[in-house]
């Protein structure tokens, strides 16, 4: 368990997290492997957990398309790569996922962090709450302010169609 403690100290969700509450969190988790290109999820099914990366790659994935399955309208739109987390949106709602995500290397290993469990444990822990909600709050602003520049860079330096 004290690996699995190391672990999380090191991952940014759960920054500033006290010997304990990192116990507690450890507590909850899962490993579980995935072979590369292996599908996590799929987008648009329903979200209940929280992933943390502890060894491999994940490409998270959106459909271009229509039909809702993946193949070539599918896009890449972000790497994560060894104590990143994603599908973290879960801990806020039980909504559908807006994206995929897929192993890309051989040997990935996911925490997975059920979204009933750590809600309880933030409940019945409200400092533990605050901080991983807050730590969640400042990861998805990053992750919005990269999308944001994506956008840009794609709006502003992409040159114009048909001309």
């Amino acid at each position: 368990m004290s690996n699995l403690v190391n672990f999380l100290k090191q991952s940014d969700i759960f920054y500033q997290f006290t010997p304990t509450q990192l116990e507690l969190v450890a507590n909850l988790c899962q490993e579980v492997g995935f072979d590369i290109n292996q599908m996590i999820f799929q987008e648009n099914s329903s979200s209940k957990e929280l992933y943390v990366i502890v060894q491999g790659e994940v490409d998270i994935l959106i459909n271009r398309g229509t039909t809702g399955t993946l193949g070539k309208s599918e896009t890449v739109v972000a790497r994560l790569r060894r104590g990143q987390s994603f599908g973290e949106v879960a801990l806020v709602d039980e909504g559908l996922r807006s994206a995929s995500a897929r192993a890309v290397q051989k040997d990935t290993r996911l925490l997975v962090i059920p979204r009933d469990k750590i809600v309880m444990l933030c409940e019945t822990y409200p400092q533990l709450g605050y901080r991983l909600m807050y730590n969640l709050a400042a990861d998805l602003a990053m992750k919005i302010r990269n999308t944001d520049l994506r956008i840009r860079e794609q709006l502003l330096y992409k040159p114009a169609e048909g001309k």
